[in-house]
């Protein structure tokens, strides 16, 4: 086990450079008393070390877990997901547990660092879950577009699905919040950067859908049954923005452009 010490490391933000912060914390004999993304985090008088991310390091650092288990591997990565501060640490500290004790370290739920885990990997699937339900694509020229702004990073958990149910489409799936963007073509895919780009406005067909559809909502709502608290229970607030529902008629101001060609990098070849 790695010495203690009160330095801070800071890395790129990617998976790959998390899993360089374990070996250095390894290689150095170190163990960090936090862990952050370059550009966050409040200033501090403590040490930063920065780590810089090295593939073969990385993958040393993931064959290691995988040796772990299946089940350790999935929390390690799903957890990465968790869109608030604290993950890297707590993967840190499971991931040293796992060294330590084994692949069955993953069932010590007695141990914070298992459950803070365990709960960020719930959370995670949880918000996918939702998004599967409360997300809602419009027609534009080439295509579908919708836009989310989760908590965490689901678009690579949501990618599947929308893939697979709308093989023979083309759509776009915004994540606000992280700037990232799911595009799909025909039996191809790709996670890409995107911020704020303007769509052109709703045609007169798509308003006549969504026309339609807030008409369905209204009709089927009983007024005498209304439980502001039940819907705000099964239907979060954070969704309603992002909901045709709950939007005018001509939709967000500003969603992003939907490309004539998924661009690079891949994300996977789509078998269909």
């Amino acid at each position: 086990m790695p010495d203690r010490t009160n330095l801070i490391y800071e890395y790129d933000g990617s998976f790959d450079g998390l899993l360089c912060c374990v070996f250095e914390s390894y290689t150095r004999r170190e163990r960090p008393m936090d862990i952050r993304p370059e550009g966050q985090g409040e200033a501090t008088l403590f040490p930063i070390r920065q780590i810089c991310s090295d593939a073969a390091h990385a993958q040393r650092v993931w064959r290691s877990v995988e040796r772990l288990g299946k089940e350790m591997a999935y929390l390690v990565s799903r957890a990465f997901l968790y869109g608030l501060e604290g993950k890297e640490l707590a993967i840190w500290r499971l991931i040293a547990m796992g060294y330590k004790y084994g692949g069955e370290v993953v069932h010590m739920l007695g141990e914070e660092a298992v459950s803070q885990v365990q709960h960020m990997v719930r959370a995670v699937g949880n918000e996918a879950h939702l998004q599967l339900e409360f997300l809602r694509f419009s027609q534009y020229e080439g295509g579908l577009a919708s836009v989310i702004g989760p908590k965490h990073y689901i678009l690579p958990l949501m990618s599947e699905h929308f893939c697979r149910r709308y093989s023979e489409e083309r759509f776009l799936i915004h994540d606000r919040t992280h700037g990232l963007a799911l595009v799909y073509q025909p039996y191809q895919a790709a996670l890409i950067q995107a911020e704020e780009i303007a769509l052109p406005g709703a045609r007169e067909d798509e308003r006549f859908y969504r026309r339609l559809w807030k008409g369905y909502y209204d009709a089927i709502g009983i007024e005498a049954r209304e439980n502001p608290v039940c819907r705000r229970t099964h239907m979060p607030m954070r969704f309603w923005p992002y909901m045709t529902e709950f939007q005018p008629e001509e939709g967000p101001a500003a969603w992003p452009a939907f490309p004539s060609a998924p661009p690079q990098p891949l994300l996977r070849e789509w078998d269909g």
